[in-house]
């Protein structure tokens, strides 16, 4: 080989070196530019997908809201089986339960029945408009 044709060799693999070495950088930016949308579309279903953290929150909150109904129900079926194991037992109970509901009475007793109290809105609509 005669010197210029080895300079045009080394010239060959030096831009095909060159080359190569853009064409591998460009692929390593690409690359990191797709693991980074990667990631970011990850990070975005994490936060608000189907099973995210906003809808883990929101499970959470009615979980809890859930738990303070259900006591308080607990708490209304404990009241209501205590009424209704006086009125199995407790004679008094039954009278009392049967003169309200039914508006029994006994002998020589009057019942007063009071008419319902106006509501504002009545009342203000039924007062003369003033000129």
């Amino acid at each position: 080989m005669t010197s210029s044709n080895a300079t045009r060799a080394v010239g060959r693999r030096s831009a095909i070196a060159r080359v190569s070495e853009r064409v591998h950088t460009e692929w390593r930016k690409i690359a990191t530019a797709a693991a980074a949308v990667l990631a970011v579309g990850m990070g975005y279903h994490v936060v608000f997908g189907q099973n995210g953290l906003t809808a883990y929150q929101q499970k959470r909150q009615d979980s809890q809201m859930l738990q303070s109904q259900l006591r308080s129900l607990q708490h209304e079926n404990e009241l209501l089986k205590g009424h209704v194991e006086r009125l199995q037992s407790d004679p008094n109970a039954i009278e009392h339960q049967a003169r309200e509901e039914l508006h029994y009475t006994r002998p020589g007793e009057v019942i007063y029945t009071l008419p319902a109290t106006p509501s504002t809105k009545n009342t203000a609509a039924e007062a003369p408009a003033k000129h």
